[in-house]
């Protein structure tokens, strides 16, 4: 009998030596004449826990980890494709307290089906929201999404179904469906983990924007940096194209490799990339929405958006807007990264609070230190202190106090971090990602960096220049690069001012 073993491809898993065990599993399942069949999963985001193996018993699927490749031998010895008992041995997969606690939807294969399998996708109830779209008016699709509460994922959190609409209503043609994918967030990864791990989601979430709005192209827009999930996506693209056309569904999509630069992250520089020029922010209006790429309407949503739009479709609206608090409907996988016990995927309705994701889930800090502060919504994110972290995790709640969930990118730091170097840190990242279109981006990211050089040699006049600066920015600047970057400085200022003296 044929035993199936999991051992991730997904890139972190990689960096943590995956490859070499899944060899080492086939060499010593040759040695051994044993039977089995070794599938490369994405990861299932506990990466303290990386290379995770897993064993499909009948009793269901029992993990091992951390393994190393020299781990192996024992672990066969120990009878591992039976789910024998060993030091690395966890348990049942599914009842580790870390998934046991989360309510996974837009994340729930990932890590369970085989992602190069479209026969896999469907085996575990991917393909139903096309399947009940396909009987829907566009109306009605774009109806559905509104009712769910879905709200962009990407960190604006605009509600999709306005901006579904928008384009629906739009006489031009032809339409196009776009995903972001350009995911450059410190401490994100949960875009990269799905495109990588359940490819064939994202790609039913684009074909129901599609059908929804009378778009028959999209475009998928990936960051350079993500080899692997562009090599999944190109793959299972492929794959997909005869299934797509036997649903009677007219759709092509098309991958794109980023053009390296952090603000192509921005919808409309994004657009401009794809369209084969640099990078560079648009002004709006036109929204995308009424001309987008190439001048036409488009619908631009990031993965994560577009990936819960299958489960909205299968299950109906109120499975996501029964999640979740005030506008904040649904889940959102969040990522702890930085000084973190255990960093890894944890996807919760809206409404925990950070404390909660912090000690329950990320365990305090690696140091054993006790933690200082925390940057939410990547590199342009407010950094919010001890005293704020039960501020609960609802878009609404974060904007109360000066702060954004963003793509829900989590980074924490100990009492050893120098916030003042942070908040220089901050300009320094501006003034080497702007794109330079306006000025108060371009300069005052530069000026920034040289006032806080002067501010952390001991002139506290340049305080009062710092904030003036700060409000130039935020209230002249063509988009969030520039106008989001005093979120970071001026929080630093404001709840660490010990720092800056």
């Amino acid at each position: 009998m044929t035993t199936t073993l999991y051992v991730p491809g997904d890139a972190a898993a990689l960096a943590l030596g995956a490859d070499a065990v899944a060899a080492a599993i086939d060499r010593e399942a040759r040695r051994r004449g044993s039977e089995v069949r070794i599938v490369r999963n994405g990861s299932r985001g506990l990466f303290w826990l990386e290379p995770l193996v897993e064993v499909a018993t009948s009793s269901g699927r029992i993990a091992y980890g951390p393994v190393a490749a020299e781990d192996v031998p024992a672990l066969f010895a120990a009878g591992l494709i039976d789910g024998g008992d060993h030091r690395l041995r966890l348990g049942p997969i599914e009842r580790l307290p870390y998934l046991a606690r989360q309510r996974r939807i837009v994340t729930h294969r990932v890590g369970i089906v085989d992602p190069g399998s479209l026969g896999d996708y469907l085996a575990h109830g991917g393909g139903r929201g096309l399947e009940h779209a396909r009987r829907l008016r566009p109306a009605e699709i774009v109806e559905a999404v509104t009712d769910s509460g879905l709200r962009g994922r990407g960190g604006a959190a605009f509600p999709a179904g306005i901006k579904w609409r928008t384009v629906l209503d739009a006489a031009a043609t032809p339409k196009y469906v776009v995903c972001n994918a350009d995911e450059g967030d410190s401490g994100t990864y949960s875009d990269r983990m799905l495109m990588e791990g359940d490819p064939f989601g994202l790609i039913e979430g684009m074909a129901i924007a599609g059908l929804a709005v009378g778009a028959t192209r999209g475009y998928l827009y990936v960051r350079s940096e993500y080899p692997h999930a562009i090599a999944r996506l190109e793959a299972a693209v492929a794959a997909a194209a005869p299934w797509l056309r036997e649903q009677s569904v007219d759709f092509a999509i098309e991958v794109r490799k980023g053009a390296g630069s952090y603000v192509c992250g921005e919808e409309t520089a994004m657009l401009e990339s794809i369209e084969g020029r640099r990078g560079q922010v648009r002004a709006k209006p036109p929204l995308p929405a009424v001309a987008g790429l190439f001048g036409r309407p488009t619908v631009i949503n990031n993965v994560i958006t577009l990936a819960s739009v299958p489960a909205i479709l299968a299950e109906g609206a109120a499975g996501c807007r029964d999640h979740g608090v005030g506008r904040s409907r649904g889940t959102l996988p969040f990522q702890l990264a930085g000084n973190i016990r255990y960093g890894g995927l944890v996807e919760v309705p809206f409404g925990l609070s950070l404390r909660q994701l912090l000690d329950d889930f990320g365990g305090g800090s690696r140091s054993g230190r006790p933690l200082r502060a925390v940057q939410v919504g990547g590199p342009l994110g407010a950094y919010l202190p001890a005293s704020q972290f039960d501020t609960a995790l609802d878009y609404e709640a974060f904007a109360a106090i000066g702060a954004t969930l963003g793509h829900g990118g989590i980074v924490a730091f100990d009492d050893s971090v120098d916030m003042a170097r942070q908040a220089r840190y901050a300009f320094a990242f501006c003034a080497a990602e702007s794109c330079g279109k306006c000025t108060p981006c371009r300069i005052g990211s530069v000026r920034g960096v040289e006032v806080m050089d002067r501010l952390r040699a001991g002139d506290s006049s340049q305080i009062e220049l710092l904030r003036s600066l700060c409000d130039t920015m935020r209230h002249g600047s063509l988009c969030a690069m520039g106008s989001m970057t005093p979120n970071p400085v001026l929080s630093a200022l404001d709840h660490f001012p010990e720092d800056f003296a």
